[in-house]
């Protein structure tokens, strides 16, 4: 029943990640049909991304309220509808109503799952959690490309939708395998758990936050902008080739997540954060240093996403061991919303950077980040073993 419950559980993060990738790589068609600038698709994605914010940040009370697997089915039934919202949009202003279900959905699954997951099971089933979200977001481009190519772009986020409806039914079927971990103390926990501002006040908790901030700043800037490094630091690829380092990152998160779940009950999640942000150091260092060649850049940023894999996962598990129960779903709702913020604009402040600067800046602009991460937390933690 257990082992059940959780592969239905990361099956619940596959369907997280399956409509995260879609409106970058539907966007150059969408943006022909709609007859907009390219741009416009950072307001489409901010607004999903506030939307986002806004349930992270009630996540709390709504986990005071209501049990994880109606908030699962509430939210992923909310994603369906934006993801069949997009796919009969006629006007480019239709999208910004669509995205407030959408980016709903997102929040208050990520938000709940997690809680449920630091307080229920392992930091090695938290690691595997994360990677099947990376699961999620690699098909749903490969969607679209088959869409693209047979029909349009509207069919890729309705065939994603019916992906998104078979997992729901998972979901229904499997209710009574949530009872496994359902006892009246939980309850009673849950509904004694605190507000986010008394949350704001334990010490080691805004540290994290903003701690959780750097890293989100940092691994999303390198999702946007590592095609567009290669494309200005390096010359003779060619498009396809360019486009491709898109994934360089995204393959290492997956790596460092995988070897995490092997071995992150053995580490503990604090040495587990050490060990990936001294390998992410050790990838910007390879980006760093000169070289003419595409190879060794480019496994630098392989290396950079392996070294971030663990960082997230790691961060969320140990909340309540940080913080308690009390106070664990209104931390992880509030890393939620800083991991939000910070991936909605720091990698565009960036482009700004960039566009003044250069494209080079890259590797220090990260270097800033991950120096801030792992700065933060050892401050962070001694706040907290102290309050301990």
């Amino acid at each position: 029943m257990g082992s059940l419950l959780l592969a239905v559980i990361y099956l619940i993060f596959v369907s997280l990640g399956l409509p995260d990738s879609l409106l970058g790589s539907g966007w150059p068609k969408m943006q022909e049909a709609f007859n907009v600038p390219s741009s416009y698709a950072g307001y489409v994605s901010m607004t999903i991304s506030f939307m986002t914010i806004i349930s992270a940040l009630l996540s709390p009370r709504i986990i005071k309220k209501f049990h994880t697997k109606w908030i699962v089915i509430v939210s992923i039934f909310f994603t369906i509808l934006g993801l069949l919202g997009f796919s009969v949009s006629t006007e480019y202003w239709m999208l910004f109503v669509i995205a407030i279900p959408y980016g709903l959905g997102a929040g208050a699954i990520d938000a709940s799952v997690n809680h449920y997951v630091a307080n229920h099971y392992s930091g090695s089933a938290m690691n595997f959690l994360h990677c099947f979200y990376g699961v999620g977001a690699v098909i749903s481009p490969y969607i679209m490309a088959l869409a693209l190519s047979r029909a349009g772009w509207n069919e890729g986020y309705r065939w994603t939708a019916f992906l998104q409806t078979g997992i729901l039914l998972v979901c229904i079927i499997s209710l009574p395998l949530w009872k496994k971990n359902e006892n009246a103390s939980d309850d009673e926990e849950i509904k004694e758990s605190a507000g986010i501002k008394e949350t704001l006040k334990v010490p080691g908790v805004i540290l994290t936050l903003i701690a959780f901030y750097a890293y989100c700043s940092g691994e999303c800037t390198c999702f946007l902008w590592t095609p567009s490094y290669f494309a200005g630091t390096r010359t003779g690829l060619s498009d396809g080739m360019i486009a491709s380092f898109g994934s360089l990152v995204f393959g290492g998160l997956m790596i460092g997540r995988l070897i995490s779940g092997f071995v992150s009950n053995r580490l503990g999640d604090r040495l587990l954060i050490r060990i990936g942000i001294a390998v992410e150091l050790l990838g910007i260092i390879m980006i760093i240093i000169p070289d003419t060649h595409y190879v060794f850049t480019a496994v630098g940023f392989v290396v950079i996403g392996t070294g971030m894999g663990p960082v997230y996962p790691a961060i969320q598990h140990m909340a309540p061991s940080n913080f308690g129960k009390r106070y664990s779903a209104a931390v992880i709702g509030l890393q939620m919303a800083s991991a939000y913020v910070g991936s909605t604009f720091m990698p565009m402040v960036f482009g700004i950077l960039q566009q003044i600067i250069g494209i080079g800046i890259m590797p220090f602009y990260l270097l800033i980040f991950a120096a801030l991460n792992i700065s933060l937390l050892e401050m962070a933690y001694r706040k907290i073993d102290a309050r301990i």
